[in-house]
């Protein structure tokens, strides 16, 4: 089934790529996450909308990439949380949660979906946590999870 992203997947593509993958794939993931949408005839005119808000939101070059690397890397992110005995959260961190914690800590703004935590962090301490700025830079950030 052909479709047109309307966000990033990894593995798969960014925002406006036309993709053609398996049809549960994109009937029971991509499509109703809204990751992705049906490509018709009608469709190539969202993709061009699609690729110009993709350019106006995107990091474009590699300096600019590293530049935002080295300020979010001397960022330091403290998020309070609710915690329980034993220093266990109340559920856990989101990467929605961190990229609002990076911003209130005087951060660059950080789209959440860039926001790589490798596993769930469920207990408080110092986490490291990856942010994607582009394809070829990511930025390692400490995140200080204490209790509120």
């Amino acid at each position: 089934m052909k479709i047109i992203l309307k966000h990033e997947v990894s593995g798969l593509g960014t925002a406006g790529d036309v993709v053609d993958v398996k049809d549960g794939y994109a009937r029971n993931y991509l499509v109703p996450r809204g990751f992705a949408i049906r490509w018709t005839k009608g469709g190539e005119k969202d993709v061009a909308q699609i690729r110009r808000a993709r350019k106006i939101h995107e990091i474009a070059t590699i300096e600019q990439a590293n530049e935002i690397k080295a300020q979010l890397e001397g960022t330091k992110v403290r998020l309070a949380v609710r915690s329980g005995d034993a220093g266990r959260l109340f559920g856990s961190v989101t990467p929605a949660d961190v990229a609002s914690a990076i911003k209130s800590a005087g951060g660059p703004d950080v789209d959440k979906r860039r926001v790589e935590l490798g596993s769930s962090i469920k207990t408080l301490g110092s986490h490291q946590v990856s942010v994607r700025l582009h394809a070829e830079v990511a930025a390692k950030v400490n995140v200080e999870i204490v209790a509120a």
